[in-house]
């Protein structure tokens, strides 16, 4: 009596995945809940176990798009269990030819691995993938696994130099190839929600800045100490999430969503991170931020941000968030206009810190050089007004200008 692989419920929004690497080759005799396939909704990856113990049929192969409770594959517990743990080709699922290959040669692979991204990276620097130690979710092998370890030693022997640019030999000059890729769910789901964001809120943008002076002083002489206390580092957003909470207390508005004709308002912050992954980008969310300390921030960014990139966040990761903060600086932006993350009306957006000439708040009149950071404020001018976007900025750039106004609830 053979068991049915079924897509599980991954939540109450999504009706379709799209199957991944599948982990397990056709015919290998499988262990109740040992890890089967990659599914990919437009929120989350993750790995689906065994149901039960048997020699594993494949009938779905990697790429398909699929309704939930759909069937991938099934079990068979009575197969009599080899040591090659693999059935004969006769023995395959009743599913096209040109299935079965593509079935085959990804369960070829199955025993490495990797991120598409990482096999890419890996091809292009001639990195061996079997000499690969993986640092991901069962050992599965990242984008900076492969980043780090050298290219085979055949791929470094002297080559010739490509011809100049422009040359008759220079075959870049003469393609004009085009290539198509589909888009994954997660890509799919996020452009979705940006035009969405578009055509249904009052959208608009405010900028300020920040000199950024006294937080780095502060974290430069407690880092140290607050690392070997808490274990965890003490980065800049922290300070943020902190500036935010506060301002957020003084401006609810900004904490809202806009409901029809209603306005809907928390008493809470749950504060949205956005992080961006090989996959794209997702915001997975910190709960009750507005109860927490510096440590605590500190600490749940760090654990969703490795969870973001290994692809191990759940669902209630990801939803839920009354407020976002974005930041582009890690990436060198200077300025930009953040997209809203429905159904939120306010998002932050930080930038890269640059020494700019300013007046000395000191010194009236004397110019000097401070390192300094834009801010930008989008919000839905359905229920926020200029002046509360404008006070809740400047709220945060004197939280972040004074730090110690954080400690005394200012």
């Amino acid at each position: 009596m053979t068991i049915e692989i079924h897509v599980p419920e991954m939540g109450e929004s999504i009706a379709e995945v799209r199957l991944g690497q599948w982990l397990k080759q056709n015919g290998d005799w499988v262990e109740r809940d040992d890890l089967l396939v990659e599914i990919e909704s437009d929120k989350v990856t993750q790995e689906l176990p065994s149901p039960a113990a048997g020699m594993l049929k494949i009938t779905e192969v990697e790429g398909t798009d699929l309704p939930v409770g759909a069937v991938v594959g099934t079990l068979d517990p009575d197969a009599p269990r080899t040591a090659t743990q693999s059935v004969p080709d006769t023995a395959a699922p009743d599913v096209p030819t040109t299935r079965i290959e593509v079935a085959t040669e990804t369960a070829a692979s199955a025993d490495m691995r990797a991120t598409p991204m990482a096999r890419k990276i890996a091809a292009d620097q001639g990195v061996d993938l079997h000499a690969v130690k993986g640092s991901g979710p069962s050992g599965r092998i990242m984008k900076s696994d492969v980043l780090s370890s050298p290219a085979d030693s055949a791929d470094l022997a002297p080559v010739d130099l490509p011809p100049p640019p422009g040359s008759d030999t220079d075959t870049h000059a003469l393609t004009r190839s085009v290539r198509r890729e589909r888009m994954s769910p997660l890509r799919r789901r996020i452009a979705q929600r940006l035009v969405e964001a578009q055509h249904n809120a009052a959208m608009l943008t405010t900028f300020n800045e920040a000199d950024m002076t006294a937080v780095m002083n502060l974290r430069k002489m407690h880092k140290d100490d607050f690392n070997d206390r808490y274990g965890v580092k003490l980065g800049f957003m922290s300070f943020f999430a902190k500036a935010v909470v506060s301002a957020l207390a003084a401006f609810p508005e900004v904490n809202a969503y806009v409901d029809g004709d209603e306005f809907e308002y928390h008493d809470y912050v749950d504060l949205a991170i956005a992080v961006g992954t090989d996959k794209g980008l997702v915001v997975p969310v910190i709960r009750n931020a507005n109860r927490m300390g510096f440590a605590d921030i500190e600490g749940s960014i760090a654990d969703l941000a490795a969870r973001a990139r290994t692809g191990r966040l759940g669902m209630n990761d990801l939803t839920g968030g009354t407020f976002t903060i974005s930041n582009g600086g890690v990436y060198g932006s200077m300025m930009s206009t953040p997209i809203l993350n429905p159904p939120q009306s306010g998002i932050l957006g930080l930038h890269r810190i640059g020494k700019r000439p300013v007046e000395d708040p000191n010194n009236p009149g004397a110019i000097v050089l401070r390192p300094m950071m834009y801010l930008a404020l989008s919000y839905d001018h359905r229920i926020v007004d200029g002046a509360g976007a404008v006070g809740f900025l400047v709220h945060v750039k004197n939280c972040i200008e004074q730090p110690d106004r954080l400690l005394l609830g200012l």
